[in-house]
């Protein structure tokens, strides 16, 4: 029987699946996308989200709910920047936050001028910051963080210690990130999902990022997938995938493999007989 060249096996342990979702609407994408200057524009400095924006992640919230999604995922990752936080908190948040003195909410009321009410970090996935899934890095004041301190103040039940600097030492006012480098960022940061034991990881993060991070990785595939796995990822769309770990970075064992035969010997052959004195083959 003749087999597709794209089929091929796995072991399932060597797997995991990531969601993937570019952050809703922020202010700067309004202007950004009539004239690519504006994203110049220091009005724009780690851009929020706009009330559509908002809308955008109430619409998210309600497919990951409907569709089981909030069950599976065992952890969110943002990028430390206003709009993807505030994505990753309403879309994978706890419901509505009560005011109970031991429980952190994820987010506070009005953060980063939402007008929204406070979300509760009960009953929600652990959600944490890394800076490797950043937007392209350089000139574009939208794309720089605030410091470590402010963005705790604003959520604070998201950890934060990852950030290794309070104030954003990556970003330069005359330098742009090489779309090469930002590939092989992005291919650093996939790699690090190995050394993370969970398996179902959603990743709240940016167009660009998403856009040349999966272009760099698509090479075996075929065109048709080529264009599900590479399009540009609309505000607040989330896409599934599944990464595999070819180069053995991973060091999990299979929870689902059985090893068979207990105690462990020899299996004999299917036609073996056995009398009262030995075991030989006929």
């Amino acid at each position: 029987m003749e087999t597709g060249a794209g089929i091929g096996l796995y072991p399932l342990h060597r797997c995991k699946t990531i969601y993937l979702v570019r952050h809703a609407q922020g202010i700067h994408n309004v202007d950004g996308e009539k004239n690519y200057k504006a994203y110049m524009s220091q009005e724009y400095f780690d851009a929020e989200l706009t009330q559509l924006g908002w809308k955008q992640v109430d619409g998210l919230r309600k497919h990951v709910h409907s569709s089981g999604l909030h069950k599976k995922i065992e952890l969110v990752i943002s990028s430390p920047l206003m709009r993807t936080l505030q994505t990753a908190v309403g879309v994978f948040g706890g419901e509505g936050y009560t005011d109970i003195s031991d429980v952190l909410p994820l987010m506070v009321a009005n953060a980063g001028n939402s007008s929204r009410a406070a979300i509760s970090s009960l009953n929600c996935p652990p959600i944490i910051t890394e800076e490797s899934c950043r937007e392209h890095l350089g000139v574009h004041p939208c794309d720089q963080r605030r410091s470590t301190s402010d963005y705790q103040f604003l959520f604070p039940a998201v950890d934060f210690s990852l950030i290794e600097s309070e104030e954003d030492k990556l970003w330069k006012a005359d330098v742009r990130e090489t779309i090469e480098e930002l590939a092989a960022r992005g291919k650093k940061f996939l790699n690090w999902l190995w050394t993370r034991k969970e398996k179902e990881i959603a990743i709240v993060t940016h167009s660009g990022f998403l856009f040349h991070t999966l272009n760099a990785l698509q090479s075996e595939c075929h065109p048709d997938v080529k264009k599900e796995i590479c399009g540009h990822f609309a505000n607040c769309e989330l896409r599934s995938m599944v990464i595999v770990d070819r180069s053995m970075l991973g060091s999990d064992t299979s929870v689902t493999d059985y090893p068979g035969k207990i105690p462990k010997g020899i299996d004999l052959p299917s036609d073996a007989v056995v009398d009262d004195n030995n075991i030989k083959a006929e």
